[in-house]
């Protein structure tokens, strides 16, 4: 019998991986060759020859840090780079200085301080007057001294985050002894009604995310980072969901979590609009602001207890669901008033929108599971209604 050995083919062959890499990156060099032969070659010397160039300038905030002073932060958001020859102030052209230049690149920022003797309470104007006599403006509500990061300032956003975001989760939380006590027909009109929360929280979010789209500059694509947002968060917590875990978590508990971080994405984009809206002197911090939060983010920790009703919860973990979901405000309140950036805002929202469309799906399968005809069951149909309901009425006492 003969020794020579059968050829066998080797699919996965070290040898064979430059070619498959070569065949590869061949259409990427193809295609590089080909952009780099039309910018040199091209029509793009006779559009920029026969067209003014494109311009586009965002002010994404405007700040008072002083008396006198007035800074406004600026983002070019158009193809080409854009040099700022004036500035105007309620249609009067005065001194200023620009870092780190006048000139800004694509996707540059600047920031420009005038000097100008603004009055507190009143509205102003800015509007930047580019080489090529285009005008771009931005508008402040209400000029008053900015927030600064001291302790002061610090103390204020963090007790504002306790006051809207942590304490009415922890508040909610206490309902857990009553939802024990309830009969399992009741546990999943509450499960429905938590449904019904977040329904409302993920739509309020989205909402939100494409209002602010709007002040995004045009190269950031603020409906790009929507799309983001909403699209990719959801499937990063499903993928986490399935990594190898050392005990496996019961379903309702894994619910649980879930619910406590949509609800604190949620928060932190609040948070991100309270604290730039305080920044801006746009919110009325009354008693009455302050009750009104507390009854519409109260129905939140309801939410977070509902699944886990039946089971023995450790209080350590309960305090932990809390702060998840609760905390992030003080983070939002912080970021929204030191340092508001609308592109971070809309991401932050979509992120909410898009984790609390996860929760939702977890929360139709737990309920699907139970045997009690799921959404379709008369008393949990009610339960979202009263969800939806309930978060719109508590709503109306949120005027900010």
């Amino acid at each position: 019998m003969s020794d020579v050995a059968s050829p066998v083919a080797i699919s996965n062959s070290p040898s064979r991986a430059p070619g498959l890499a070569g065949r590869g990156l061949f259409p990427l060099a193809l295609l590089g060759i080909f952009v780099l032969a039309f910018l040199r070659f091209g029509p793009v010397g006779v559009f920029r020859a026969s067209f003014p160039p494109l311009e586009e300038l965002t002010i994404d905030r405007i700040a008072f840090p002083e008396p006198g002073v007035v800074r406004a932060y600026v983002v070019n958001g158009g193809p080409e780079p854009v040099t700022v020859a004036q500035v105007m102030v309620d249609e009067a052209f005065w001194g200023h200085r620009i870092t780190p230049g006048r000139e800004i690149k694509r996707l540059g920022r600047a920031v420009i301080t005038i000097d100008y003797p603004w009055v507190d309470g009143e509205p102003l104007e800015v509007t930047l007057v580019t080489s090529t006599g285009l005008t771009f403006g931005a508008t402040a509500p209400v000029a008053t001294l900015s927030p600064t990061v001291d302790s002061r300032y610090l103390a204020t956003f963090t007790l504002l985050g306790l006051y809207v975001g942590v304490v009415p989760v922890f508040i909610g939380l206490l309902w857990l002894p009553f939802l024990r006590a309830i009969p399992r027909r009741w546990l999943d009109f509450f499960l429905s009604l938590t449904m019904g929360l977040l329904v409302f929280l993920g739509v309020d979010a989205l909402a939100e995310a494409i209002e602010t789209s709007e002040a995004v500059a045009p190269a950031l694509q603020g409906i790009g980072l929507v799309a983001v947002g909403l699209a990719a968060t959801p499937l990063v917590i499903a993928a986490a969901g399935r990594l190898p875990r050392r005990r496996p978590m019961h379903e309702s508990l894994n619910v649980a979590w879930l619910i406590a971080l949509g609800i604190g994405l949620h928060n932190l984009g609040e948070g991100l609009a309270i604290g730039a809206s305080y920044a801006a002197g746009e919110i009325a911090l009354g008693t009455f602001l302050v009750l009104g939060f507390l009854l519409h983010n109260t129905t939140e920790g309801i939410g977070i207890v509902a699944p886990i009703a039946e089971q023995r919860v450790p209080l350590s973990r309960l305090v932990l669901l809390g702060a998840i979901a609760g905390t992030p405000t003080i983070l939002g309140t912080w970021i929204g008033g030191f340092s508001y950036s609308p592109a971070l805002t809309v991401l932050f929202l979509a992120v909410g929108a898009g984790a609390i469309l996860q929760v939702l799906l977890a929360l139709s399968r737990l309920l699907a599971r139970r045997g009690e005809g799921g959404l379709t069951a008369p008393l949990n149909t009610a339960g979202l209604l009263a969800g939806l309901a309930l978060m719109y009425l508590t709503g109306l006492l949120v005027a900010v």
